[in-house]
């Protein structure tokens, strides 16, 4: 209903995903670009650089017009914090200020002036992910008006993230998902793809254990994968699988939530 989208009640311009690392801040992006049925331009600072004076800039305003001319569209920007980073820093060159000026004027232009044949407006949203919230430039962080913390798992979020990671595995009776789902608190989505595919690799390290190597070469794909996953597997990888999220990073994002959180 783009008629009921206007005014006070227009669309964001700009969305901020930030969290701790692992937590599927890149794959929301990917889901938004299948879902929303827009046009997506997926963007890393590598992208915009360049060794020319000048040329960088040129990419971002270029990209921006890109984007409009294909409207509706979705740019998103990941590890944004690389490409802007709080300006007037020590060590900042001159033409890293230039690009993150461009990126602020086109970013606050994008929905000003860009309309439709039919007077219509163009809806171009600048979606951006980080890590480092904290590092982004005070005048980026106001044009990305919505700021959403994507926190580590919760015990729910875990049992069916294990789920999803085990369909195409066959499983032991004896596995409780509830447990391992317990036993996985401050584990993100990455730590508990690391844990399903260290236990789903167990049974294939029993079978080879102690052959030579032509004996395994002469294994049969059925003879290895036969075992199931069982729960033992899953606490051997726990035990070896560490969290790679802290406490001190978690206070960190979540006090900068508290202080300039918007969803």
């Amino acid at each position: 209903m783009p008629e009921y989208f206007q005014g006070i009640r227009r669309p964001w311009k700009g969305v901020l995903m930030f969290g701790p690392p692992g937590t599927g801040k890149t794959l929301l992006a990917k889901a938004v670009a299948t879902e929303c049925g827009t046009t997506f331009f997926n963007v890393s600072s590598a992208t915009l650089a360049s060794k020319w004076r000048g040329e960088s800039e040129r990419m971002v305003r270029c990209l921006f017009d890109l984007a409009r001319a294909y409207a509706p569209s979705t740019i998103f920007i990941d590890e944004i914090d690389s490409l802007c980073n709080a300006r007037g820093a020590s060590g900042e060159h001159e033409s890293s200020r230039r690009v993150k000026s461009e990126l602020l004027v086109q970013v606050d232009g994008v929905n000003a002036s860009a309309t439709n044949e039919d007077g219509t407006r163009k809806i171009v949203m600048v979606l951006a992910a980080t890590n480092f919230p904290w590092d982004i430039d005070e005048a980026l962080r106001r044009r990305l008006e919505k700021r959403i913390y994507i926190p580590l798992p919760n015990f729910e979020s875990r049992k069916e993230l294990i789920r999803i990671n085990l369909k195409t595995v066959e499983v032991a009776p004896d596995v409780d998902i509830d447990e391992v789902a317990r036993r996985t608190e401050g584990y993100s989505g990455d730590d508990l793809t690391n844990v399903c595919r260290d236990a789903s690799l167990n049974g294939m390290r029993r079978k080879i254990a102690g052959k030579t190597r032509d004996e395994i070469k002469n294994m049969s794909k059925d003879e290895i994968s036969k075992d199931p996953v069982a729960m033992c597997d899953f606490l051997e990888a726990i035990g070896k699988v560490q969290p790679s999220v802290s406490a001190a990073d978690i206070e960190k994002h979540e006090k900068w939530f508290s202080e300039f959180g918007s969803a």
